[in-house]
Order: C-alpha cells, then sequence, then structure tokens
C-alpha cells in the first residue's frame, strides 16, 4: 500500500534500514517520556527489540507497520505513525481493531503534524471493510497523545493494564468506531 501525501506531509512505510532513523528519535529523552520514563534507546535496542518487533507487525498490503512522516517541502523526517492489530503483542490480536500510535520529534510538536498524519493514514485505511475500529493508548498523564486521540474522534473506553512483553503499564484505551 502506498500512501498519497496530505496536506503538508509525506509517508513511507519503514523497514530495517531505517534504524538510524529510528534511533535519532528516541535519542530526546522528551520524546521518551511517555515510553520509557525518558531514557534514550540505544542502537541496540532498535536493532535488536523494536526492528524484529516492526517486522512481526508490518504488512504492506494491509497498510500496517510504520508510517515515516516527512514534511513534503523539505523532505525532513519528523516521527512515525505506527498501525497494527490491537493486542499484537499479548495474545489478544484483533485485525478489525487497528492500533495507532505515534512518536514526533520534540521540535514539531504543537504544529498539528501528529494529527494530521494519524488521520490521513486512518480515513485511507477506513477502506478496508474489515476494519471496524481504531484505537490508541497511552499513559494516563500523556495529555498531548490523549488531545491527538480525542482529535482523531475517538472516546474514551476505559483505564486498564496494557500487557506487553517489553513490560506492563497503566494506561488509557481510546476508540473511534467505523461501523
Amino acid at each position: 500500500m502506498t500512501l498519497a501525501n496530505s496536506e503538508r506531509l509525506s509517508y513511507r512505510l519503514m523497514d530495517e534500514n531505517d534504524a538510524h532513523l529510528l534511533f535519532e528519535l528516541d535519542q530526546d529523552p522528551a520524546v521518551m517520556k511517555y515510553i520509557n520514563g525518558g531514557t534514550p534507546n540505544t542502537m541496540d535496542d532498535i536493532c535488536n527489540t523494536f526492528i524484529p518487533r516492526l517486522k512481526a507487525f508490518t504488512n504492506a498490503e494491509q497498510g500496517w507497520g510504520l508510517w515515516q512522516v516527512n514534511i513534503t517541502e523539505t523532505e525532513q523526517f519528523i516521527g512515525w505513525i505506527l498501525v497494527r492489530p490491537m493486542g499484537f503483542f499479548n495474545n489478544e490480536r484483533d485485525d478489525s481493531d487497528l492500533e495507532l500510535g505515534w512518536r514526533f520529534k520534540q521540535c514539531t510538536w504543537g504544529k498539528g503534524y501528529a494529527s494530521e498524519a494519524a488521520n490521513h493514514i486512518a480515513h485511507t485505511l477506513t477502506s478496508n471493510p474489515t476494519t471496524l475500529s481504531f484505537s490508541a493508548t497511552a499513559l494516563p498523564d500523556n495529555l498531548a497523545s490523549i488531545a491527538i486521540m480525542k482529535k482523531l474522534g475517538m472516546s474514551f473506553i476505559k483505564e486498564y493494564i496494557h500487557k506487553d512483553p517489553l513490560g506492563d503499564c497503566k494506561a488509557v484505551l481510546y476508540r473511534k468506531n467505523l461501523r
């Protein structure tokens, strides 16, 4: 699947050759604050944990994976949008409910890029009749991500313990039903 550009942004599905971009993004403690408490990922983390996970859920035909987001005018990499089935890594996989996630460089925060990119990608994926909903999770105090969820038309579902092989954490779940 390829994505057309949105108003200000262009998109490309990422793969193992993008490890340097993933590493670069994860070096800012502010970017990592709600991921792991603010610790930058090492290149070893990217290559031995993140890339294998990325390969596991990427399905270009379905539009699943990490969508690299660039500013169209400058071709500057600014972040990514995650798309994968909910519960992919905790044995509760639901291909009809797609998880959206995002990580963007701090210098782009507050400019609407994450909302624009997530909305554009979600809108493109709604053409698949098997996609019944979009969901997103965040730590309860990650107000910026929760604001993006609300801009995408998602509603609060619950506070829960998010289960993941990399560690469980208290989270909030938001969802938008499509049908």
